[in-house]
């Protein structure tokens, strides 16, 4: 889907976060920074890097892009062979400098940063029992909770580290680095993605396997639930650090975040969101013209439509990618007009043609009424709008910027009403069946179903109604 309308039109999910590690690497930096480039759609508000050199830490951040961030200068002080960065799109705690990552904890027993993807749960509560027993917390992001609790544990640090995380519920791929040391960390219900690469023998590790390619690496494989991954000088050690664990990946991931030439869970996204696509076709075929998708995320599913029913695929949209950031633009009026620039129609691929609509999901619905707008003002016979998602009904608090049930529309209309919401001549969605048959059945789908794979700690109660 457009990364970009949703800041717009409140219509989609937002991105979660990205994170990339880099260890025994020459000019540690460079690598952090085009891997992070690589991994700017999982976040736009915000960007770090921190690096090692020997017992010296450096740290640069800012709010903004990867490529409005960090100049030549600024890269050229973050010196070693080893260091870790983040992109941030806020789930947690909001906006703001202060909870920009990666953290940089200070200790007398060792300073270490910390970049985590996903959402601590029981965040608030451990905060609070961390604020009496007198931590200080420098920024509203769960994320900072990860470092004081290491800073209160007792032990070697790989223990510290190991009880810390026994006291987090929720979603969280996390990269810890020391002067000497680089863990990677997925959470015990395999809800976030982390995978490990090699390169010029040293190694890395990210959020997605595509960013190794832009670096010039080397996928490996992709971290188990629960794991905690130990990368000391050239040697690599794995352990659980708790027993009961589950796969549980967000099927978002495979919907919506990850790149298409991204591998998860040894699934290749592309391929299976083709798959997608072709069971969309099986169960919910409609006559027409041309299949186009919506770009990006949902081209690889309007391929799998197009080949299963033997409708012509056809790029009708096209997304302009050098506008500027429009979203801070003041007036509703001049946000629409930015999203115009974004993403426009092909009139003469459209008109007069019945267009079968592919998009990943929908979420609030502006975006999609918005989308089906402009294919009727280039001039479709009929708009029939074919989803390769469920409906969207319970909100997610994993990381995903779905917190409460209102704010979705699937969950106040059923598929007729939203059909006449949107503006299209039909619309149907990819059952639960269909998605298992697609992405396999080591889902989280909790945002479709309302079956939370964590306690949620009351967070359904309320506002979240």
């Amino acid at each position: 889907m457009l990364r970009e309308i949703e800041y717009f039109l409140n219509g989609k999910i937002k991105e979660e976060c990205g994170v990339f590690g880099v260890f025994n690497i020459k000019e540690a930096s460079k690598i952090v920074y085009y891997g992070l480039h690589s991994l700017q759609h999982r976040g736009q508000e915000g960007c770090g890097i921190g690096t090692f050199n020997k017992d010296v830490v450096e740290r640069v951040r800012g709010e903004g892009l990867v490529t409005e961030i960090f100049t030549k200068e600024n890269l050229e002080k973050l010196k070693g062979n080893m260091g870790i960065g983040h992109v941030r799109y806020s789930t947690s705690g909001g906006g703001g400098i202060e909870n920009t990552q990666p953290f940089l904890i200070k200790s007398h027993r060792g300073n270490f940063l910390v970049s985590h993807n996903g959402n601590i749960i029981n965040g608030d509560i451990l905060k609070r029992e961390l604020e009496l027993e007198g931590s200080i917390f420098n920024s509203t992001s769960d994320s900072e909770i990860i470092g004081h609790l290491i800073q209160r544990e007792e032990g070697i640090f790989i223990e510290r580290v190991k009880k810390a995380l026994n006291k987090l519920e929720g979603a969280f791929s996390i990269i810890i680095l020391t002067e000497d040391t680089m863990y990677g960390i997925r959470d015990k219900n395999g809800l976030r993605p982390l995978s490990l690469g090699k390169l010029n023998g040293g190694f890395l590790l990210s959020s997605e396997s595509s960013a190794f390619d832009i670096v010039g690496g080397k996928y490996l494989r992709f971290l188990e639930p629960g794991e905690i991954l130990q990368i000391k000088k050239e040697e690599i050690s794995s352990e659980k650090y708790r027993k009961d664990t589950q796969n549980k990946m967000c099927a978002m991931e495979y919907i919506y975040f990850s790149r298409p030439d991204s591998n998860i869970n040894n699934l290749n996204v592309h391929s299976i969101r083709r798959k997608s696509g072709e069971i969309l076709a099986q169960e919910s075929f409609v006559e027409g013209d041309i299949v186009i998708g919506v770009p990006d995320s949902s081209l690889s599913s309007a391929m799998g439509y197009s080949d299963k029913s033997g409708i012509t695929y056809e790029m009708g949209l096209i997304k302009n990618r050098y506008v500027g950031r429009t979203f801070i633009k003041p007036t509703q009026e001049e946000r629409e007009r930015g999203v115009r620039m974004k993403l426009s129609g092909l009139e003469s691929i459209i008109r007069d043609k019945k267009v079968i609509l592919v998009d990943d999901s929908i979420v609030r619905g502006t975006t999609s009424k918005y989308i089906v707008s402009i294919l009727r003002e280039c001039g479709a016979k009929e708009v029939h709008v074919r989803i390769g998602s469920a409906p969207i009904t319970s909100p997610c608090f994993y990381g995903v910027d779905t917190s409460t049930r209102k704010e979705l529309i699937s969950n106040r209309l059923n598929e007729e009403k939203l059909c006449e919401y949107i503006g299209a001549d039909s619309l149907k969605f990819l059952s639960i069946d269909g998605m298992e048959k697609a992405f396999g059945k080591n889902l989280c789908l909790a945002c479709f179903t309302g079956e939370y794979p964590t306690e949620v700690y009351g967070l359904l109660g309320g506002d979240n109604e």
